[in-house]
């Protein structure tokens, strides 16, 4: 077995299995921390590489397009602390490192593993159910619905409309962008309502919007990626574009989500709950979906 154990984690290959186990240091983003252990099997790599740096080097496994839910889920957007198949090494380790990739290197050429996308997640994802408190409100996925229920500090017309539940045949896609401390984040449910929808994040209610904490707003990512496991694969999709062109015929009915949504605001603001400035803002933004 080929192991390297460092304050930044452990990996551990077997010929057939790279155990990544992140390390309890308090430097090791809570999302690793929470995430745990691990197993990513050979078949999902496409390479490995060792960077070495003057004080400390970087240990990273890449994986095929489309294996890892959480990859899909991020999109390469997650910080480089955060991503779980990267390994701070220090420099007097760096021989071991080597030795580590070399390893793995060795058992992709002799197994003659692909580099091409795979047609199917080779990883489960992070296990539900799974819950996160984030700064607008806390999203919860059991494996078959999404609940997400408001902060105090959310925008009032998502506080009005109380918890948003949307179950798993309804979502098609989940969008997802980190809080990076200068920018906000989100993470938004694409249902298919809401697939033409032009709300920002933060009037959205069926998007978390992530302004606060950016170290505990990236567990979001664990939910995203929860969430995208159990959606069909990318590879089972014919691509936005296709998916856009068989979408319009539904035009009319997108329409009349809308014009509920339209309603729903009306009574909200007849009842005082919005005030006139909310309801013309929120009202403005549901009307650029018509577009």
């Amino acid at each position: 077995m080929a192991e390297i154990i460092q304050r930044d984690g452990t990996w551990a290959f077997d010929g057939s299995t790279i155990r990544i186990t992140p390390g309890l240091h308090r430097s090791v983003p809570l999302l690793r921390q929470t995430y745990g252990e691990i197993s990513v099997p050979l078949e999902a790599v496409s390479g490995v590489g060792y960077e070495p740096e003057r004080r400390r080097g970087r240990l990273r496994l890449r994986l095929r397009e489309g294996a890892d839910p959480l990859l899909q889920a991020t999109g390469g957007r997650l910080p480089d602390a955060a991503d779980p198949y990267r390994l701070a090494v220090d420099a007097d380790r760096g021989g071991v490192a080597e030795y580590v990739a070399e390893e793995i290197r060795q058992a992709l050429l002799l197994d003659q593993v692909p580099k091409e996308a795979t047609s199917g997640y080779l990883l489960p994802g992070p296990p539900v159910p799974v819950s996160v408190r984030s700064s607008d409100g806390t999203v919860s996925f059991d494996g078959a619905q999404v609940r997400i229920d408001w902060a105090d500090t959310s925008d009032r017309v998502k506080r009005a409309t109380g918890p948003r539940i949307i179950g798993l045949g309804d979502v098609v896609q989940v969008e997802w962008l980190p809080n990076s401390g200068h920018e906000d984040g989100f993470l938004r449910f694409v249902t298919r309502e809401t697939v033409f929808s032009k709300l920002p994040p933060e009037r959205d209610p069926y998007a978390l919007d992530l302004w606060g904490s950016v170290r505990r707003d990236l567990l979001t990512a664990l939910v995203a990626a929860a969430v995208t496991a159990r959606l069909p694969h990318p590879s089972t999709r014919t691509g936005d574009r296709v998916r856009q062109r068989t979408a319009r015929p539904a035009q009319a009915d997108h329409h009349d989500v809308l014009l509920r949504r339209l309603r729903e605001l009306g009574e909200l603001h007849r009842d005082g709950v919005l005030t006139d400035e909310e309801f013309a803002m929120t009202k403005a933004a549901v009307l650029r979906g018509f577009s």
